[in-house]
């Protein structure tokens, strides 16, 4: 198979346009027949489930800060060499990361750590000849990325894209501009509180994608795009063959479950996992023959009341739970463990696994990378073992008397953070989503605990 072609799409800043620029390049390529692999810089959920339905194919978040080098090269190794064309779309502006003088956790260090060129996309709306000043800045600033093309979005009319295309001629011969896209509000994203809407809730998701493919294919030279690609021959990754399925886990994935990593459903797989999904909206019982369940986050507050209706599925996880099998959850998935939700002033019964009750906030409550050290044996390893992932939520927990045992010291960007990894029988539970591959080992702890209750 041909060596795929590949670019990372990055933005000047948060807002520009390079999410919706990023889906319609990927709509459109794939229109035209060619297997695009697509990936999302950073530790976001919402994109990669964006990206799997504009792509056709599961988007795979490539996080430098979460990942060691090595992990990263291998998951975009693994998962580009599959397609025609791999293209990973960044996270806030190309510079912007966990330093203000180093390219640490910034797109600028993925593109660096994959050798990819980038395609900027930067937002022209009420910009001329200052346009070329800005992407000049971009483009000289780091001599060690290299560039592929440039897009203007938000372009106000076809003198306006005249004005630009001049301007980026004269003062910026580097790069090629690939296209201005026209301002159209109708081809705005939706948004909420944790940002876009997911592709589970987007309603008209589909149409919208295929009009953002439109105007790339009108306004953008695909043709050239592509043609600035170099082609990349990555690796195959040297994985062993998984072994027979040692245990079955139920996966929890719907509208209200549908952040996951799907690098760690992969780990769980090639440790011997049999993933069984389920909908904690609409089954009314859990998958047969499980040995753990895997709850992962999502938007269980705004699915409160559906959840709250579906009571027998509630009772056969508390009572899964009791049992004393595995029960693993992040975020979303610890909120649909705790005894209630209270939202906008009414409250939901939840499982009732921990007597916690939680409460969904106007302001952000948690945002950040997160290091945990487990403080004692957990389901995903002994005391001692570290993973990395991230915390962002807008629900406070309310803990009451007699509240679980906790299991992980946490550490972010501003040293120590509360005791976390709550604790009871054999179910953990934390506010914090782990990438299993920052210690693939937890991966294979988790199967082997399941596995134990055969």
């Amino acid at each position: 198979m041909p060596a795929p072609k590949a670019c990372v799409i990055a933005g000047t800043h948060s807002g520009c346009g390079k999410t919706s620029v990023t889906l319609g390049l990927m709509t459109a390529f794939a229109r035209r027949g060619l297997r695009v692999a697509p990936f999302k810089a950073g530790p976001d959920f919402i994109d990669p489930g964006l990206h799997a339905r504009a792509a056709g194919r599961h988007s795979h978040n490539l996080d430098s800060w979460m990942l060691p080098p090595k992990a990263v090269r291998g998951l975009f190794a693994r998962h580009a060499g599959e397609a025609d064309l791999a293209l990973v779309e960044g996270v806030m502006g190309l510079f912007d990361g966990l330093s203000p003088t180093e390219n640490t956790g910034s797109t600028a260090e993925l593109a660096a750590l994959l050798d990819l060129p980038v395609i900027l996309v930067a937002d022209a709306r009420s910009l001329a000849r200052s346009a070329a000043a800005l992407v000049q800045g971009y483009v000289r600033f780091d001599p060690a990325l290299r560039f592929a093309g440039v897009i203007l979005d938000r372009v106000g009319s076809t003198s306006h894209a005249d004005t630009l295309r001049k301007a980026l001629e004269v003062h910026l011969p580097g790069p090629p501009l690939l296209g201005c896209l026209p301002r159209d509000d109708s081809l705005a994203l939706p948004a909420r509180h944790l940002g876009l809407v997911t592709a589970e809730d987007a309603a008209g998701l589909d149409e919208l994608l295929g009009r953002l493919a439109d105007a790339c294919e009108r306004h953008l030279d695909l043709d050239a795009l592509l043609a600035a690609l170099p082609a990349v021959a990555p690796a195959t990754p040297d994985d062993p063959p998984p072994p027979g399925t040692r245990a079955r886990i139920g996966l929890a994935r719907d509208r209200a479950f549908c952040f996951v990593y799907e690098e760690n459903l992969r780990l769980l797989r090639d440790a011997g996992a049999e993933i069984a999904p389920f909908s904690p909206l609409a089954d009314k019982h859990l998958p047969p023959d499980l040995d753990g369940l895997y709850l992962p986050g999502g938007y269980p507050e705004l699915a409160a009341f559906d959840l709250a209706q579906n009571a027998s599925l509630r009772k056969e996880i508390l009572a899964f739970s009791r049992s004393g099998r595995p029960v693993y959850a992040e975020c979303g998935g610890l909120l649909y463990l705790l005894d209630r939700i209270s939202v906008e002033g009414r409250t939901f019964p939840m499982c009732g696994a921990f007597p916690f009750r939680a409460e969904l906030k106007p302001r952000l409550a948690a945002l950040g990378y997160r290091q945990v050290t487990t403080t004692r044996p957990t389901l995903l390893g002994p005391a001692g073992t570290t993973l990395r992932g991230h915390e962002f939520h807008y629900t406070a927990l309310e803990p009451a008397p007699g509240t679980p045992d906790t299991a992980y010291a946490v550490s972010g960007r501003d040293g120590p953070r509360p005791a976390e990894g709550f604790c009871h029988e054999n179910t953990l539970a934390s506010y914090i989503h782990l990438h299993f591959g920052s210690c693939p080992e937890a991966a294979r702890a988790f199967v082997e605990a399941c596995a134990a209750r055969r």
